[in-house]
């Protein structure tokens, strides 16, 4: 194992295929896709495009020192309670320990608010709560505030890789020694801006989305969150903690060519998958499977298609948006979980909305659950502005 390792002992993730990780994974692996009409805003495009909704009550989500903050926010929280419960930590612990947040997000740091915007054109008094509530909710800072963790805290906005690297951030500090513990992860709820946005793109499709099918037409919006507890060899050692799996490595780099689509040969895909290999000290052999960033559309299934027939030729690959939809800076988390927990089952489902090859791309992602070979699974992350994040995920010979 690469020495740079660092170890994972907590995991947890919220989006709409369950409001807890082993809920997720159960309906992931039945090929449930739970998508409909958006529940909390009304459209007035011609067609309707589908969403990845929460189902989750989160109103009653039980907090401690958390005020009135944003969806984005008690999705945050929601993961948190989830992954520190799963490594076995508790408040009391947290704030003996040097303990960080690194959070990724998109939606969940702009001021969403139509009605306050109205407002104010009409020269009328917005409502000043809105604001309030808006500051209140930076994502790692609602974390950090809930646990009083007074550690290094940094909220990333970077797109659709916003979280990808949130986590290959929280490794650093790890590495570093600056933290004994991060919580590390991403969250965006859907917007009303963003549902708009994304279809003024032309980029969303009308029915489910079908990453790498003949027929894809677009990315679907989806929202959640997911968290992992990264934490220092040494603590975890006198813990007595099982490490459930280690991110062994990490890469990224930009294209430097468009704002919204992909270098059509891949060049910074490659540069930063190349990277994260090399970091991570694995062999190609021992690579499972690649959960890509699968969006659905044409450009990115068409550059992530070659790039991984070129550079890991024969190994398999899937996108799990098809069950999650494209939940933006959350996407690296939550696709960073379903990594990490095929890898524990040994198995991946099948990608999702796929049924036809698209005889235009060189290679194809699984068509049905498949057992996997290797210990070692890599998460790609493909942003606007051409951001390319990649994380590289392997299973220790103490992984519980």
């Amino acid at each position: 194992m690469s020495p740079g390792a660092v170890a994972i002992t907590g995991m947890a993730c919220i989006c709409a295929p369950g409001s807890n990780l082993p809920e997720c994974m159960g309906s992931v692996f039945r090929g449930e896709r739970n998508f409909g009409a958006p529940m909390r805003f009304a459209s007035g495009h011609a067609a309707a495009y589908p969403v990845f909704e929460v189902a989750d009550d989160l109103a009653l989500l039980e907090t401690r020192n958390t005020p009135d903050i944003s969806r984005t926010g008690r999705l945050s929280l929601k993961a948190a309670f989830e992954a520190i419960r799963g490594a076995g930590l508790d408040r009391e612990f947290l704030c003996s320990k040097r303990v960080g947040v690194c959070m990724g997000t998109t939606v969940g740091c702009v001021m969403n608010n139509e009605a306050f915007y109205r407002a104010y054109l009409e020269k009328q008094y917005p409502n000043m709560a809105d604001i309030t509530r808006f500051l209140q909710s930076n994502p790692a800072a609602v974390v950090a505030r809930e646990f009083d963790l007074t550690g290094p805290r940094q909220t990333i906005v970077n797109a659709c890789s916003s979280s990808t690297d949130a986590i290959s951030t929280g490794a650093l500090w790890i590495r570093s020694g600056i933290c004994d513990i991060v919580l590390a992860g991403g969250a965006d709820e859907l917007s009303h801006v963003a549902y708009n946005g994304f279809a003024s793109l032309m980029i969303t499709d009308s029915s489910p989305c079908k990453p790498f099918d003949r027929d894809r037409k677009g990315l679907n919006l989806g929202e959640g969150a997911a968290m992992i507890v990264l934490e220092s060899e040494g603590l975890r050692r006198m813990r007595g903690r099982g490490a459930r799996a280690f991110v062994l490595g990490f890469g990224a780099s930009c294209d430097a060519y468009h704002p919204t689509a992909p270098h059509p040969d891949g060049r910074g895909l490659r540069r930063a998958l190349k990277e994260a290999i090399a970091s991570s000290g694995a062999e190609e052999r021992e690579i499972a499977f690649v959960n890509a960033h699968g969006t659905g559309t044409q450009d990115n299934d068409r550059v992530e298609s070659a790039v991984l027939n070129d550079m890991l030729p024969g190994v398999p690959f899937l996108s799990t948006k098809g069950y999650t939809g494209h939940t933006l800076g959350a996407a690296g988390a939550i696709e960073a979980v379903f990594t990490v927990a095929c890898l524990e089952r040994g198995r991946i489902p099948a990608s999702a909305g796929f049924t036809s090859p698209d005889l235009r791309l060189p290679a194809s992602p699984a068509g049905r659950e498949m057992k996997i070979k290797g210990s070692v699974a890599i998460s790609e992350s493909l942003a606007f502005g051409g951001h390319n994040s990649v994380l590289v995920f392997g299973m220790g010979g103490d992984a519980t």
